[in-house]
Formats: structure tokens, sequence, C-alpha cells
């Protein structure tokens, strides 16, 4: 057992999240969390991290157990840079090291015998700094950066300058460097472009240790968990397998909810029945009477065990009078560049498109190309650098966008829906409202007290009141509940029935593969065009596989062909290779003086100090010679493999 809740309760914002609860996480538990938004999911992950306490049981941990812990909001300190960040995951041996240092400088000016005592300080610290690493760690980080998508990327660039999906990635990186025994996550898929939530996949159904991850992704869930939690009706229930099982499990248990209900609900009307024919009659009083007590019985059991809720509670309609003409929208030759500023990064230029009326248009990109950016300078909310775009007649967009900063923080979420739609009735805001699963004592709730999905279906919630006719929509799904995205799914399929357009950038793989969509994906080089999801994937794997079969292609004929090269690259290639066998001799030399070096490290020499920094010093600088040797065999290496 890693960790385990036993008869735990708790309450959160004055709602019981789980009552007198009891669950485990084993080793190599793979565990998704589910649950309609608001349900306490991010407050159970935050019990189970010790950060939260618990109203009553307990919470019990393998001794030493390290977890690492994903936020919602990345987690990142926009202050810092990229380096500073990823640092910050060593923060105990940095202190380590700066302790080392302080006690270096102290013993050049102590006595012999304070000399002994920081001596044997130091030589703790340094076995703890050296075996946890910490000579390496400039090493582990770029590794770790590298293959996390910073290879090129400044180290200096400032974590507050990347977008959402940077920002998760870097944090996922800063734990990944922490090597946790538990890895928990929340939501780790927001604002992933494809490429990178493939990624982050491949990374989790290779990750040994066990994990816990909320997510409303169902694709990812399948991917990669062995157990799902269901965080609802104040209980967190388990089910064996990944989400495709538990969702078929608990359909059933609907589906005999159901039957059951439906089998009572007979036998009442049959009883009523009976009691209604016979009452009145002397010779079948009797028997009336009866079964009215059987009737009582039935309808009090029947009180216990209500009609179950509907598995799609959420009701979504985006409705219009009007349509536009033919033409939504038309742009030409338009460029932007990173916060509107003239001397900011370009993301993308040349960018030349129409959209009709009844389009679905689906934008993909890579994090980062402006995606976002191209939306909001359709809403007047990103100056142009260059080019132009044109409204069609009789157009009404409306706009989900990705953050929530055109949400009031300080009003309720009655007085966000009033303070926009100030001649509509109440009751009709209200039933909106509800229709989106906000109850009575929801709507009374601060805007900056809701969560990410709570926000998500109130902005959700003013565009089904805005009755627009062209839907922009920045990554809909994330932070929704996958009720509420089944929901979304089903009332984008009616809205684009009835003739309404929508251009929205999303890499819901599910809503994707649900309907037809017209894809463009965005480069800074421009747009390219596919007629629909599958045209776009297979065009995907089709051109992954031609650079692959082209690599092997080219490695083929240069082994068949070894004249192929000019006699100077033939030269520099068996210097190379001479280089790349002496250097791994080299390696395997140091890698032997250093651990006879770390053997013959006496307690004699611990108590001289001139000594034992002679020996130390003489270590980090064999250190140093291996680890400048490592990267110039990494660099060799890369260098033959690119000549082959």
């Amino acid at each position: 057992m890693l960790l385990s809740l036993e008869g735990a309760s708790k309450i959160f914002a004055d709602r019981v999240i789980f009552q007198r609860t009891s669950i485990k996480i084993e080793e190599g538990d793979r565990i998704g969390v589910v649950g309609v938004n608001g349900a306490g999911k991010t407050t159970l992950l935050r019990v189970l991290t010790g950060e939260l306490p618990l109203e009553e049981g307990q919470r019990m941990t393998k001794r030493g157990l390290t977890l690492g812990y994903l936020r919602q909001n990345s987690g990142v300190t926009p202050s810092n840079t990229i380096y500073e960040e990823m640092r910050s995951a060593y923060a105990p041996l940095l202190e380590a090291k700066a302790r080392m240092d302080l006690i270096s400088k102290e013993m050049e000016k102590s006595s012999s015998q304070e000399n002994t005592q920081l001596a044997e300080e130091y030589a703790k610290l340094e076995a703890y700094f050296s075996s946890n690493d910490g000579y390496n760690m400039d090493v582990h980080i770029e590794t770790v950066l590298r293959g996390m998508g910073f290879g090129e990327w400044d180290r200096n660039t400032l974590c507050g300058s990347l977008s959402g999906g940077e920002k998760t990635r870097l944090s996922l990186a800063k734990i990944l460097l922490q090597k946790p025994d538990l890895l928990l996550l929340d939501e780790p898929t927001n604002y992933l472009d494809l490429s990178a939530l493939e990624w982050l996949e491949q990374y989790l159904t290779s990750f040994k240790n066990s994990l816990v991850v909320v997510s409303h992704d169902r694709y990812f869930l399948d991917q990669i968990c062995n157990r799902i939690w269901d965080v609802t009706q104040g209980t967190v229930k388990a089910y064996p397998g990944n989400y495709s099982k538990y969702f078929q499990i608990r359909e059933n248990n609907y589906q005999e909810q159901l039957k059951n209900y439906q089998k009572e609900q007979e036998e009442i009307e049959k009883l009523k029945d009976y009691i209604a024919r016979n009452k009145v009659r002397a010779s079948t009083a009797a028997m009336a009477k009866s079964r009215e007590k059987q009737l009582e019985a039935l309808e009090k059991e029947r009180a216990s065990h209500p009609l179950p809720p509907p598995l799609l509670p959420v009701r979504i309609r985006f409705r219009f009078q009007d349509g536009p003409v033919e033409n939504v929208l038309e742009v030409k030759d338009l460029s932007l560049r990173a916060g509107g500023l003239a001397q900011g990064r370009k993301l993308f230029e040349g960018v030349n498109l129409k959209i009709s009326r009844g389009q679905r248009v689906a934008i993909l990109g890579k994090n980062g190309v402006g995606k976002s950016s191209l939306l909001r300078a359709f809403m007047d909310q990103h100056p142009l650098e260059k080019g132009q775009f044109r409204w069609g007649i009789g157009v009404r967009p409306s706009w989900f966008e990705q953050e929530s900063e055109h949400l009031c923080a300080s009003h309720t979420v009655l007085e966000e829906m009033r303070s926009r739609f100030p001649r509509a009735v109440t009751q009709d805001l209200r039933q909106t409202l509800a229709f989106l699963q906000f109850r009575a004592e929801d709507i009374e709730k601060e805007v900056r007290s809701l969560s990410g999905g709570e926000k998500a279906r109130l902005k959700l919630a003013i565009m089904m009141f805005q009755s627009p006719n062209l839907l922009l929509l920045d990554e809909p799904t994330n932070h929704l509940d996958l009720m509420t995205r089944e929901a979304l799914d089903q009332a984008l399929e009616e809205f684009g029935e009835a003739g309404g357009t929508v251009l929205a950038i999303t890499h819901d793989r599910y809503l994707l593969n649900r309907m037809p969509w017209r894809i463009l994906e965005l480069y800074p080089e421009g747009i390219q065009e596919y007629n629909n999801y599958q045209d776009y994937l297979q065009t995907r794997q089709a051109f992954s596989g031609f650079e692959e079969r082209k690599t092997e292609k080219i490695k083929k004929e240069i082994k068949e062909d070894p004249h192929h090269k000019g006699k100077k690259q033939r030269a520099l290639d068996a210097s190379r290779r001479k280089r790349y066998g002496d250097v791994e001799r080299e390696i395997s030399q140091l890698e032997a003086m250093i651990s006879q070096k770390e053997a013959d490290l006496s307690p004699e020499i611990y108590s001289d100090y001139q000594k034992l920094q002679e020996a130390y010093e003489e270590l980090n600088q064999m250190r140093q010679d291996l680890e400048a040797r490592l990267e110039e065999w990494a660099d060799l290496e890369s260098e033959l493999k690119e000549g082959l």
C-alpha cells in the first residue's frame, strides 16, 4: 500500500465531498478520477497530497513516500525562467550544496576541533548530494527539457510568457525530475496539442510508478488507466478496468435501477387500480384495505429508491432566429505577433480563409502557434500585424474564450448573467443556468469561487442566451465533465443541422471523430487544409511513414554505396568513429577511477580537513571530466547517426 484514506470525510465550501470513505492506492495502480464538475475531484487530490485536512478519518502513507502533483493551473512561477523553474525541483539538493559551500569557507578560518565537526557535516551533505546525483543536475534538466519539446528554447524565457500547454509540459517536466513514487495529475491534457497529448500518453503508459489522474478525456483514460474512481453523491466509488469498462458497468447499473423502478411503478399502479375498484364494495373492502397496507409499504420503500438520475442530465441548445448570408467570414493575408506588439514573436503569416454558412471548422496546430490569438483577433481583442478579415452580413458571433478573464470575479453567477442581459426575465436566466446544472445555491456563488468546469458551464449558459449563429470556441471541452461534454457534442450537432456555423480550436479527439469537420492546421507559414479529421490523420500518418521510409532508404543506399560521400566527408566520419571509440574507453576509465576514489574515503580522511578537501576537489574534477565526456559521446553518436 502506498497511500490510503480510512473512514475519511471531507467537507469543502460547506459541501460534503465524501463521507466515511475508505480507498487505497497500491503499487502499480493507474487510477482515473471522474465525476461531474464541482463534485470535488481536485479536492480529493489535495486531500491525497495532505494539503487539505480531513474532518474525520485517517490518511496513511507508506514510509518515505514521494509525491508529484501536477496542478490544474500549471503550478509554475511566472517570474521564474525556464531554467530557474526546473532547478527548483532540486531545492533540497541546492540547499545541501549551499551549506557545503558555506562549510568550506568556515573551515578555512576555524579551529581544528571545529573543523572536525564541520568536516563530518560536510561529509554527510556530500554523500547525500552525490547519492542523489546532484553533480549531474544540469545534465538531467537538459535531458528532460529536450524530451518535453523545449530543446531549442532559450532557458532564460520567463514562465509567465508561456502558453497554457507549454506551462503544463514544463510543470510535468519538473515533476519528472523529482521521480516521485506516486504521480497525481489534475487535468493534464488541458491545453495540450495532439503531438504533446500523444507524447504524454506514451510516457504515462511506460511510467513504472503509480499514478492518479483527474481527466475528462475518454480516450486518454482508456489508454492509461486500470482503475476508475467515481466521485459522486458524497462518496468515492471504485471500478475495475479503464473508462470504457467503467461506463459499461455504470450503464448496466442504471438500466437495472430503471428496470426495478418501472417494475415497482407497475406494481403500485396495479395496487391503486385494485383499491379503487374494490374499496367501495362490501364483499371486497377487507381485501382492498389489505392492499392499501401493501401500497403504503411499497411507496415507503420507493421513497428510499427514487428514479435514478439520467445519465445525461445537462441540456445545451444554441438557438438563433436568422442566419447570415452564405459567406460568414473571409480572411486575407493575415499575420499576427505575440502580444500584438511590433517586437513580439511572429506567430504566423499569410493566413487566407473563407468560411461558409453551416460549416464546422476545426483549427489544429502546435501550442504557441497562435490559434487562440487568431480567435481573439476576430473578436477585436488582438491587433493585426498585416492583412484583414471581414464578417458576412447578419453574422452574430459568440466567443467561448479559453480563459475566463472576461467574467467578473466578484459577481455571483446570477449577477453575471443579469449584467450581460439586463432586460431578460430573471426566471429565464435561472432556467438556462439550471439546464447547465447550476442549482439554487450555486447561482449565489461568486465567480471567483467556481471550479474550472463551473466557469466553463457559465460561459456556455451565456452563449445559449446570446442566440448566436456563429460559435467561436477555444478548447470548449477543457474542464468540462464527461456528461457535459456529451451534451455539448449533441448541441453542436443540432446547431449545425439548423444551419449554424462553428469555428473551434479543439484537440478533443472524441469530438473531432463524432461529426464531420473541415480541418485547418495552423503553421507559422499559414494554413494547411484537410477535408475531415480522418483525412488529417491519414495524411499525418502517411507523412510520418514516408519520412521513416525515406530515412531507411537513405541509410540502405549509404550502406550499399560506401563511395557516395566526398573524400573530405569520409575522412571526417572516420575521425569521428575513432574519437567515438576513444571517448567510450575514457568514460569507462573515469567511472572506474571515481568508484575507486569514493571507496578510498576512509574515516581517517574525514578527520583531516586538508586531505578531505583535496579528495573532494579531485573527485569533483573527475565528475566534471566524466560529464564532459558523456556530452561529447552523445554529440558524436548523434553526428554519426546523421551521417549514415
